[in-house]
């Protein structure tokens, strides 16, 4: 029996061989937990159905789906089909991992057997000479390279006898794939994300590591999502990157992913406190006034251009530019002095691509209170960052409906005297707030 989770894909999956092995007849399975339905955004839902709808076509139609708690469910489908093992690939969130402990007991003489994981290289295997986990990232990419990773899987539809859920005793809970109703900006699925990818590597792949920080170009891979619900693995794409200086770019951010989830692995509690508890002293302003420019954080009111097109971009596509979500992590938690988890919380709600450990750790390397985080004194100021990264304003005049009509002429990252009367003035003034964040980072120095 193979469970899938975060691994909707049939291509390169080890717990599918894993499986095959075992059992000549696999029923394959997925249960939908309410528990994931009410913490996660509805595109992050949309992204999941869909790839499920993708995932039963690719097995002709033999994929299960049930509802319900995953404790109580998957013993029920294990004795009805007389499973011997139970596969999955192993998940490292602290919410997966206490799930999967809480169902091997409850399989009682059938094993829960995890094979391969979400990433490269698994969390705890990069460890320094005695053993402990490293806390910045440079020595452990160095030593995550020199550690290397398996080729991809031998594995596809054709690696098993897949049985048909109408034939499983009783169809014990089987339900249809529910819709979020949410449309979004690209496909999901396993068959979208190799289509991307290899369009990616065809067109983009030779000028990441210039261009990838230009939000105004078409110049990341946009593999992320596909990444969250594992449509596709990085095993997939690190096989088909070069020696050239963009594949190696691209190479050292599947690093950090493995990295932040060696992280939360080992240290669960920083999906929500800080890394570096000494930032807990932080002063973070609360109350109404805090209220109000949260709000206008979210809706892409600021009056700052970058940090309102990355908002705007946000709320209508769940996705935002990773170089403009650092300039909006920073504007909220060191221009507004709010805390970072407001903002990390609000990603996770309107992300497709919302992955807990990739969120929460570049939330607080904005912050200052992370592994490996941007020194606390590196404080973004947004008009010079949309202006190197966003040169001729077309990221800006994209999102920002009211500064479309902008003349060319006008650096609309600076409009001053040329803002058009329908859009906002700063709600800050980004000198005096770089001060006092400075001020109160410098507080717990003593």
């Amino acid at each position: 029996m193979l469970w899938f989770r975060r691994d909707l894909r049939l291509a390169d999956l080890p717990a599918l061989v894993a499986a095959a092995e075992v059992d000549g007849d696999v029923l394959a399975c997925y249960v939908l937990d309410p528990r994931l339905k009410a913490t996660g955004g509805s595109r992050r839902l949309q992204y999941l159905y869909d790839a499920l709808r993708d995932l039963r076509e690719s097995l002709d139609g033999r994929l299960l789906i049930t509802r319900g708690d995953p404790v109580s469910r998957i013993p029920v489908l294990a004795a009805a089909v007389g499973a011997s093992s139970v596969h999955v690939s192993e998940d490292f969130t602290p919410f997966g991992m206490r799930r999967d402990e809480q169902v091997r007991d409850a399989l009682g003489d059938v094993e829960l057997v995890a094979t391969g994981s979400p990433y490269l290289v698994s969390p705890g295997r990069v460890t320094k000479g005695d053993g402990s986990p490293y806390k910045v990232f440079t020595p452990f990419f160095d030593a995550w390279r020199q550690h290397g990773w398996r080729p991809p899987a031998e594995s596809g539809p054709r690696s098993a006898h897949w049985l048909d859920p109408a034939d499983v005793a009783g169809k014990p809970g089987i339900t249809d794939i529910p819709d979020a109703g949410v449309e979004l900006d690209l496909p999901a699925g396993e068959t979208a994300a190799r289509r991307q990818w290899k369009q990616f590597v065809d067109d983009g792949l030779a000028g990441y590591a210039e261009d990838r920080n230009r939000p105004d170009l078409a110049a990341t891979s946009r593999m992320s999502a596909h990444l969250k619900f594992g449509t596709i693995h990085p095993r997939t794409l690190a096989a088909d990157l070069g020696r050239g200086k963009g594949a190696q770019a691209y190479l050292r951010e599947l690093a950090f992913r493995d990295f932040y989830a060696a992280v939360v692995a080992e240290w669960p509690r920083s999906t929500w406190w800080n890394w570096n508890s000494t930032f807990d002293a932080i002063e973070v302003d609360d109350g109404p006034d805090a209220q109000r420019a949260f709000e206008a954080w979210k809706a892409g009111r600021t009056g700052f251009p970058i940090v309102d097109a990355g908002m705007r971009q946000l709320a209508e596509t769940g996705f935002v530019h990773n170089r403009v979500r650092m300039i909006v992590a920073s504007f909220l938690v060191k221009d507004l002095h709010l805390p970072w988890q407001w903002g990390a919380r609000w990603f996770l709600d309107q992300l497709t691509d919302g992955d807990m450990a990739n969120n929460q750790h570049g939330w607080q390397w904005a912050a200052g209170c992370g592994t490996d985080a941007a020194p606390y004194f590196r404080v973004f100021n947004p008009t010079t960052q949309g202006k190197k990264f966003d040169p001729a304003g077309v990221y800006v005049k994209r999102w920002v409906e009211e500064l479309r009509d902008v003349a060319s002429s006008v650096d609309v990252h600076n409009l001053d005297r040329d803002r058009p009367a329908d859009y906002p003035e700063p709600i800050v003034d980004h000198a005096q707030e770089r001060a006092e964040a400075l001020r109160r980072y410098n507080s717990l120095r003593g």
